[in-house]
């Protein structure tokens, strides 16, 4: 009699393992790819484009005065026009000027990564809600992003959900 319980409860194991292994739903999309199609994505880069430009510019700009005043300082010391206590204080204020041109170009990259996140994050919050949407909707158990490279090394295109998500999104 033990035996056979023992048989029943494995077996009843192994039944409800199975139907939870096969019930398990997975998706993937490339989420880089679907970025791409969104209008409001080539809007935000066209705005980060000219921004990042403007700021190029201007850094530039710091950075070309910084070395013409350096090479004119060098050819008067060269020339003997400068006593060496006089040119220690003016080597000194070079590098007090490559310290504030490495903290422009930090505010640089900083305002950016600022105005990178402004712009889209508004889009990668509408594509987080479409993917959600479209796991609850499908009854997916996960959804991949097969845009990170290496991560993904297979996946069937029937489960690729990018087109149900691009429609949640209302892009063609």
């Amino acid at each position: 009699m033990k035996k056979l319980l023992k048989s029943f409860f494995l077996m009843l194991l192994l039944a409800t393992v199975s139907n939870q292994l096969q019930a398990q739903k997975f998706g993937h999309l490339n989420s880089g790819n679907l970025l791409i199609q969104i209008p409001a994505t080539k809007i935000a880069d066209e705005k980060l484009k000219i921004l990042q430009d403007s700021l190029v510019t201007i850094g530039e700009a710091h950075a070309k005065a910084a070395q013409e005043e350096y090479a004119a300082f060098v050819r008067e010391y060269q020339n003997g026009n400068i006593p060496p206590v006089q040119a220690q204080k003016r080597q000194a204020e070079f590098e007090r000027k490559e310290e504030e041109l490495a903290q422009l170009e930090d505010e640089i990259a900083a305002t950016l990564a600022n105005k990178r996140k402004e712009l889209l994050g508004p889009i990668l919050d509408q594509l987080e809600k479409a993917v959600n949407e479209v796991g609850k909707e499908g009854s997916y158990t996960m959804i991949f992003d097969t845009s990170v490279f290496n991560t993904i090394l297979f996946a069937q295109e029937s489960q690729d959900v990018e087109p149900l998500v691009r429609a949640k999104m209302g892009l063609n």
